[in-house]
C-alpha cells in the first residue's frame, strides 16, 4: 500500500487548552466512535484481527500525558464532527488519526519503528481472534476501494463520512495530525464514491465483535512442567514455520497445531465426495446430495486443499460470511465436491455437507481477497436446489443450475408481459452472466432466474445469498410456480418490496392477494396482499400486507410482522389496515382480512365495526387504529402493524 509521509505534529497557530480530566470524559464517552475512526483508518493489509486491537489500544492511548494546567496540551479548534465544540473530543480524535496514520507507514531499516508501528501490548486476547461482524458485499467492495488509498486519504474519507467535516476544518485535521500534502488527500479520498451509511456498519464496528478460536486442542494439553515445555517448543516452532506474504500450503488458511485424523481426513483432496454425473437420473432424492462435480478445476488437488483449509480454519484476511441461522464451523467429514472453476476473475470451490454449502472463492493472481461464504440448505427439495450463486461481477450474477435444469433465462419481475431472455448454459451448467436486482436507488427492474425442467417451470431470485429464493403465489395451504401468466401479473406491482428480504436466509417467498375492497369514491376496488418470505432456519420469518389502488402500478406495504405465523401454511389467515385519502380529500380507515374472517373491529383513534372481511370507517388524518378481527371457527386474529 502506498503511503503519504507523516511529519512532526506541527504547532497550531491557535488552539484551546485541555486537561486529561476533559480528554478521559470525552474519551469514555465517544469512545465507540473513536475506535471506529481508527479501525477504518488502519490499513487493512494488518488483518482483521490486529486491526481491532490496534484500534483500541491507538484510542485508549490518546489521553494526554500531563494533569497540571501547565502541563495541558494545546489543541486547534473544531467546527464539525460529534462532541461539536468540545475540545476534549477534539484533541483525543486528533491523536488517533496521527497515531492511526503513523501505524500505516512502512517500517525502515535505520530507524526505531514508532509505538503505534508495532502490536499492541495492550489490549491482548489469549485463546480468541477477534473480528468485526461480516459485512455484505456493499461492505467489502468499501473496504477493498479504502484499501487502495494512501494512509491521509484513507483518514480524509472517513473524517468526511463519518465526523461530517466541510473541507476547511478537514485540512486542519489533517495538517495538524502531520499530513504534509491535506489538498492532496482529499483530492484523492474524493475519488471514492461516496458511501457514508456504510461507515457505520456492522462490518466496521470494532465494538461489536465476533470471537473465535486459535488452538482448542493446545490449550486442552495438561499443564504438567514437562508437558508445557512440549507444548512451548511446538508453538515457538509452528511460528517459525509460518508463511510470510505468499500462500502456504494451506492458502489463507489459519495455521493448524491439531493432529486429529477424523479432522486430517476432512481436509485431504482426495476423500472428497464425487458424485457420478448420471446419479441424479436413478435417484429417488432430486436436492444438491446429487450434484455431480462440475467446473474445470476439479483436478486442481492445490486448489481443493486450499478451499478445505480455509473452511477449517479461515486465517485473519478471509472474509468469512454466513446466511443467519448457519453455522460456520469445520465440515464433520470429508464433504461432497459441487464445482471447482474459474468464475470471471476468481477460482471458485462449492462445497456441501449435507447441512450448508459452503463457497470459498480467491482470486486468479495475488494472495489476497478470499473469501468464504456458507448458506443452510437442509430439507432443500428440487425446486430448492435448482442453483446457486457462483459469483458476482459488476451488478451481474452467475448461477450453477442443478444437473437436471433443462434452460435458463433472464426475466423481468416488474414487466410481466415482456419475454424472457435465454441464457447461455455451459457444458458444466453454469449460466451467462445476468444482471442481478438493484441494491440502491430506485427500483425500475427485478431481474430474477427462470429454470426450466422436465417437472415445469420456477423463478428464483438474488437476494444476496448464495442460494436464490423461490417465488410463489397462492394461498399458503397450497402455493403455486410463480412463471405462468398469473403468476407473473400477481409478482409484478410487489416485486420491489423483495429488496425488504436480503440476507435473512430466506427460502421461498410467495404473494397472495387475499382480499379486494371496494373504495368508498366508488373508484373501484383496492387489492391487499400479502408477502411472505419463509427461512431455512424456520425463525426468522417475515410478512408483509400490501395496498395497492385501481389503476396504481405498485404496492405500498402497509403492515408487517417478524417471526410470526400469519399468512403462512400453519397460519393462512391475515388481517390488516390503512389510512387511505379519497380524491375528494376525504380520510378513512381500510381494513381487510382474508374469506375466513366473519368480523372485523377497529378500536384506539378510529372505532367501528363490520360483518365480513371487509371495513370501512372515517377517519382524521394520522389517527391510529387498533384491529381485531373474529374468524368463522371463533378464532381471534390480530391486524399486523
Amino acid at each position: 500500500m502506498q503511503s503519504q509521509d507523516v511529519a512532526p505534529r506541527p504547532a497550531p497557530s491557535s488552539g484551546a487548552v485541555v486537561d486529561v480530566e476533559q480528554a478521559e470524559a470525552a474519551l469514555v464517552e465517544h469512545y465507540p466512535r473513536l475506535v471506529r475512526l481508527a479501525y477504518l483508518m488502519l490499513p487493512p493489509g494488518l488483518g482483521r484481527n490486529r486491526r481491532v486491537l490496534t484500534a483500541h489500544a491507538l484510542t485508549q492511548r490518546a489521553l494526554p500525558r500531563g494533569r497540571a494546567a501547565g502541563d495541558a496540551s494545546v489543541i486547534p479548534a473544531q467546527q464539525s464532527g460529534d462532541g461539536d465544540g468540545d475540545p476534549g473530543y477534539a484533541f483525543v480524535r486528533l491523536q488517533v488519526v496521527r497515531t492511526a496514520l503513523e501505524a500505516g507507514l512502512p517500517l525502515r531499516r535505520r530507524a526505531w519503528p514508532r509505538r503505534s508501528q508495532l502490536p499492541p501490548v495492550l489490549p491482548q486476547v489469549w485463546g480468541l481472534r477477534l473480528f468485526p461482524r461480516s459485512g455484505g458485499a456493499d461492505e467489502l467492495a468499501l473496504d477493498q476501494r479504502l484499501s487502495a488509498l494512501s494512509g491521509p486519504a484513507r483518514a480524509a474519507y472517513v473524517l468526511r463520512g463519518l465526523e461530517k467535516l466541510a473541507d476547511a476544518p478537514l485540512r486542519r485535521v489533517l495538517t495538524a495530525a502531520g499530513v504534509e500534502d491535506p489538498a492532496a488527500a482529499l483530492r484523492e479520498a474524493s475519488g471514492v464514491e461516496a458511501r457514508d451509511a456504510l461507515l457505520d456498519s456492522p462490518g466496521f464496528d470494532p465494538c461489536s465483535l465476533q470471537a473465535r478460536p486459535t488452538d482448542l486442542m493446545r490449550r486442552r494439553r495438561h499443564t504438567k512442567a514437562a508437558l508445557a515445555a512440549t507444548a512451548a517448543l511446538a508453538v515457538c516452532g509452528a511460528l517459525l514455520a509460518l508463511p510470510g506474504d505468499g500462500w502456504g500450503p494451506d492458502g489463507a488458511a489459519a495455521p493448524s497445531y491439531a493432529r486429529n485424523p477424523a479432522a486430517e481426513a476432512a481436509l485431504d483432496p482426495a476423500r472428497l465426495e464425487r458424485v457420478a454425473p448420471t446419479a441424479w437420473k436413478s435417484s429417488a432424492r432430486t436436492d444438491f446430495s446429487v450434484w455431480p462435480a462440475r467446473g474445470g478445476l476439479v483436478g486442481d488437488g492445490a486448489l481443493l486443499r486450499r478451499a478445505l483449509a480455509v473452511w477449517a480454519r479461515p486465517g485473519e484476511s478471509v472474509q468469512v460470511s454466513a446466511t443467519p441461522g448457519t453455522p460456520s464451523g469445520a465440515p464433520p467429514g470429508p464433504p461432497q465436491l459441487l464445482y471447482a472453476g474459474d468464475v470471471d476473475q476468481a477460482r471458485v470451490v462449492l462445497l456441501y455437507d449435507g447441512l450448508r454449502i459452503a463457497r470459498y472463492a480467491e482470486p486468479k493472481d495475488g494472495t489476497g481477497g478470499a473469501a468464504l461464504d456458507f448458506a443452510r440448505v437442509d430439507g432443500a427439495g428440487r425446486a430448492e436446489a435448482s442453483a446457486v450463486v457462483l459469483g458476482r461481477a459488476d451488478g451481474n450474477v452467475r448461477y450453477l443450475t442443478a444437473p437436471w435444469v433443462t434452460g435458463a433465462a433472464e426475466r423481468d419481475l416488474l414487466k410481466p408481459s415482456a419475454g424472457a431472455m435465454d441464457l447461455a448454459l455451459s457444458a458444466d451448467g453454469s449460466t451467462s452472466p445476468l444482471a442481478g436486482p438493484p441494491r440502491t436507488g430506485t427500483c425500475t427492474s427485478w431481474n430474477v432466474l427462470q429454470v426450466e425442467d422436465a417437472s415445469g417451470t420456477r423463478l428464483l431470485t438474488d437476494l444476496g445469498e448464495l442460494v436464490p429464493a423461490r417465488l410463489t403465489t397462492g394461498r399458503p395451504t397450497a402455493p403455486r410456480e410463480a412463471a405462468g401468466a398469473q403468476g407473473l401479473r400477481e409478482w409484478a406491482p410487489f416485486a420491489c418490496s423483495l429488496g425488504s428480504m436480503r440476507s435473512g436466509g430466506v427460502r421461498t417467498v410467495n404473494t397472495w392477494q387475499y382480499a379486494r375492497q371496494p373504495l368508498p369514491d366508488g373508484s373501484g376496488p383496492a387489492a391487499w396482499v400479502c408477502t411472505r418470505a419463509d427461512t431455512w432456519r424456520g425463525g426468522g420469518t417475515r410478512a408483509l400486507a400490501q395496498f395497492r389502488t385501481p389503476g396504481g402500478t405498485y404496492g405500498a406495504v402497509v403492515a408487517k410482522a417478524g417471526d410470526s405465523p400469519a399468512c403462512g401454511s400453519r397460519d393462512p389467515h391475515v388481517l390488516a389496515g390503512v389510512l387511505w385519502k379519497s380524491g375528494a380529500g376525504a380520510w378513512y380507515l381500510l381494513a381487510a382480512g382474508d374469506k375466513d374472517t366473519a368480523s372485523v373491529e377497529a378500536t384506539g383513534g378510529v372505532r367501528g365495526s363490520a360483518t365480513g372481511p371487509l371495513l370501512v370507517v372515517r377517519a382524521r388524518q394520522g389517527a391510529r387504529a387498533e384491529l381485531e378481527g373474529t374468524l368463522t371457527n371463533g378464532r381471534d386474529v390480530t391486524g399486523l402493524r
